[in-house]
């Protein structure tokens, strides 16, 4: 299983980006898709989750700016990032709880590697 997360770049604050982050491989199922953020010198922080019944869930510091989306049939989580703000500057990784397709439907968590997102003042 690989996860792709793609769509960062330098944007100026006030603007708008969407990030993707794309499964592929031996799925059967995802559960949660999750998305975190690094920005330099600072620990790796939870952003947004979104459940496979697409339950969402936010950090404080986004939550009214940035909506997390998935498509289950393209296995596939957005995360559609609005008034962006400095602060919001640092690599955007994605993760995902993978249900395998044996019979034992073994569950294990990917992570993607990580999209830079500048917002410029």
């Amino acid at each position: 299983v690989q996860l792709q997360a793609f769509g960062g770049g330098l944007v100026q604050a006030g603007g708008s980006l969407r990030l993707s982050c794309a499964a592929s491989g031996s799925i059967f199922s995802i559960n949660n898709m999750d998305w975190y953020r690094q920005a330099p010198g600072m620990e790796r922080e939870w952003v947004a989750t979104i459940t496979s019944g697409s339950t969402t869930t936010y950090a404080e510091s986004v939550k009214g700016r940035f909506t997390v989306s998935r498509d289950n049939a393209k296995n596939t989580a957005y995360l559609q990032m609005s008034s962006l703000k400095p602060e919001d500057t640092a690599v955007y990784y994605c993760s995902a709880e993978v249900v395998g397709i044996t019979r034992y439907r073994i569950r294990n968590v990917y992570w993607g590697q990580g999209t830079l997102v500048t917002v410029s003042s």
